[in-house]
């Protein structure tokens, strides 16, 4: 089970020469073991930034993470690659390589568990294919299995991403603007089926969201970002209209 502390953690993005901007400041927030919790905040809040500080993606410049009760950045970096092994990261746009059959990419998802030689095999035969048909049909796309993922619309390539989720064996999912590319029906189915599996398997569940109104009716507790700043951490029915139109006021102005 995982439980995620951060502790007054700011991260500094480098660019250019001697040049930093801070994305995050300050943020301190504890995620227990099984939560479900959705991040929102206007474009370039830090939703994503917030979203690979926890998942240990990007070393803090100030504070820390606890992961498991573990800092992975007191570790080496194979102990650490190990313990990224307990967690399924599904980016906003994957990279999928475009002559990959569906059925590998989606097994994909099982690779943190799987040892190398298993890895390779599955290249040849496809060892989960009847997992992975399952996984793509909670999402209608069971026809797709071994279609090439250059023949696949965005909305499909997102939704296949997403079903590496239900292969994973990971106590901890990191979801990154899962809707981006889907329509309203596709985009209710699916934020169903990752909150059904994630409550049956106990699995921590944090997703950035752009979309308020799922943000609202799928996540019991909501984190609003702003400025790289926590502006509100709230259980769901303690949030209001006005609230939600602050956090986003840095967008609007």
């Amino acid at each position: 089970m995982i439980e995620v502390k951060l502790n007054n953690l700011s991260y500094n993005f480098a660019f250019g020469e001697n040049q930093k901007k801070k994305v995050l400041s300050n943020i301190s927030l504890n995620i227990r073991s099984g939560e479900q919790v959705a991040i929102i905040g206007s474009s370039g809040a830090g939703k994503t930034s917030l979203l690979k500080a926890i998942i240990f993606a990007n070393r803090p410049t100030e504070g820390s993470i606890l992961f498991s009760g573990i800092d992975p950045w007191k570790l080496t970096g194979g102990a650490r690659h190990n313990l990224r092994s307990k967690l399924c990261y599904i980016p906003q746009d994957p990279p999928m390589p475009p002559r990959q059959r569906v059925v590998h990419s989606v097994i994909a998802g099982k690779l943190p568990s799987m040892g190398l030689v298993e890895s390779f095999l599955s290249l040849i035969y496809p060892k989960f294919a009847k997992s992975a048909y399952k996984a793509l049909e909670e999402f209608n796309l069971e026809t797709k299995l071994y279609e090439r993922v250059d023949k696949l619309s965005g909305g499909e390539r997102q939704r296949i991403s997403i079903a590496r989720a239900l292969m994973s064996e990971a106590s901890l999912w990191a979801v990154d603007e899962p809707l981006s590319a889907l329509d309203p029906d596709s985009a209710e189915t699916t934020m169903s089926v990752l909150k059904e599996h994630a409550s049956a398997r106990g699995v921590t569940f944090i997703c950035t969201l752009h979309q308020v109104n799922m943000a609202l009716k799928f996540f019991p507790r909501i984190i609003g970002i702003q400025d790289g700043k926590i502006f509100f951490d709230s259980p769901t029915s303690s949030i209001d209209q006005s609230l939600l139109m602050k956090v986003y006021e840095a967008e609007n102005k």
